[in-house]
C-alpha cells in the first residue's frame, strides 16, 4: 500500500497484471466472427489472428511458428508433454513444479543441490538405469529463482535415447531465452505469467520430436491437442508475448529494483 493508499501488487509469480496491448488484442478477437477452422471468409479471418498469435510466440522463444502448439494452460502443456512419451522413462528434478511431478509419479526424482541446482552425477546415473528416457528440468524454479544449467543438462543427454522438456512458465519473458533447437525438445509456455490472460499457454515442440496428444477429437492445433482454439486468450497472449519480447531489455533495471527491495 503506497502512501495515498494504493494498492499496490507484487505477486507477480503467481500471475501477472495483464497488458494494455494483451486487452486490445483479446477485445479485437473477441469482435472477429468465425471459427479458425472454417473455410469461408470469417474463418479465414480468426485463422489469420491465431497464426499471427503463434508466430508472435515463437519470436518471444527462438521457435519456428510450425512449433507452437496452444493449450489452455502451462499445466496442460505439462501434462502433455509428461504423459505423451510412452514407453519412456520420466527423470524430473525434486524441485519441479506440481504440473510435472504429478505427471511424473511412476518416475525417477533427481535431487538438487543446496543451491537449488539439479544435482548432474545424480541425473547421469537416473539416465544409466532408465532406458529410453524423458527428463524434465525447470528453466526458472518459481519458488527460488533458481535458473538451471540447461546446457549443461543437454550435454549429459548425449549417448542417451532420452528427450529433454523444460518448463519454462516463470522464465519467458523475463530472461532471454536460447532457441529451442539449443537446449531443449520441449518447452512450456504460459500466458499469465508475461502479461497476457490466464487460462492459455503453449507446448514448443522441437521440430521433429512427437509426443501423443492427451485426447482426440477435431484434429486442431495439428491434431496435437484438439478442440476449438481460445481465439481472445490466444490472440491475447501473442501481443503479451511480442510485448515481452520487446521489454527484454529493461530486464537488467527491474532486476535491480528488486535487488533494492529486498536488501532494504
Amino acid at each position: 500500500m503506497t502512501d495515498t493508499g494504493t494498492p499496490v501488487y507484487l505477486d507477480h509469480n503467481a500471475t501477472t497484471v495483464v497488458r494494455p496491448e494483451a486487452k486490445a488484442a483479446m477485445a479485437a478477437a473477441l469482435d472477429t466472427i468465425g471459427n479458425p477452422s472454417s473455410t469461408h471468409g470469417f474463418g479465414r479471418t480468426a485463422r489469420r489472428l491465431l497464426e499471427d498469435a503463434r508466430e508472435q510466440v515463437a519470436a518471444l522463444v527462438g521457435a519456428s511458428p510450425a512449433e507452437v502448439y496452444f493449450t489452455s494452460g502451462g499445466t496442460e502443456a505439462n501434462a502433455i508433454a509428461m504423459r505423451g512419451c510412452a514407453g519412456r522413462t520420466l527423470i524430473v528434478t525434486e524441485v519441479e513444479h506440481p504440473a510435472v511431478l504429478n505427471n511424473a509419479f511412476d518416475g525417477i526424482l533427481i535431487a538438487v543441490d543446496r543451491d537449488g541446482v539439479a544435482d548432474l552425477d545424480a541425473l547421469d546415473a537416473a539416465l544409466d538405469e532408465a532406458g529410453p528416457a524423458l527428463v524434465s528440468v525447470m528453466t526458472a524454479n518459481n519458488e527460488t529463482g533458481v535458473i538451471q544449467p540447461l546446457a549443461a543438462v543437454r550435454e549429459r543427454l548425449a549417448g542417451h535415447d532420452a528427450l529433454l522438456h523444460t518448463d519454462s512458465v516463470q522464465a519467458a519473458g523475463k530472461i532471454e531465452l536460447p532457441p529451442i533447437w539449443a537446449v531443449a525438445d520441449m518447452m512450456t509456455l504460459s500466458a499469465h505469467k508475461l502479461g497476457g490472460p490466464q487460462g492459455v499457454g503453449a507446448l514448443i515442440l522441437k521440430a521433429g520430436t512427437e509426443v501423443d496428444p492427451l485426447w482426440r477429437g477435431g484434429g486442431q492445433e495439428r491434431r496435437q491437442r484438439s478442440g476449438t482454439e481460445n481465439l481472445p486468450g490466444i490472440a491475447s497472449f501473442g501481443a503479451a508475448a511480442a510485448a515481452a519480447a520487446r521489454d527484454l531489455a529493461d530486464a537488467e533495471r527491474i532486476a535491480g529494483l528488486r535487488d533494492r527491495l529486498e536488501r532494504e
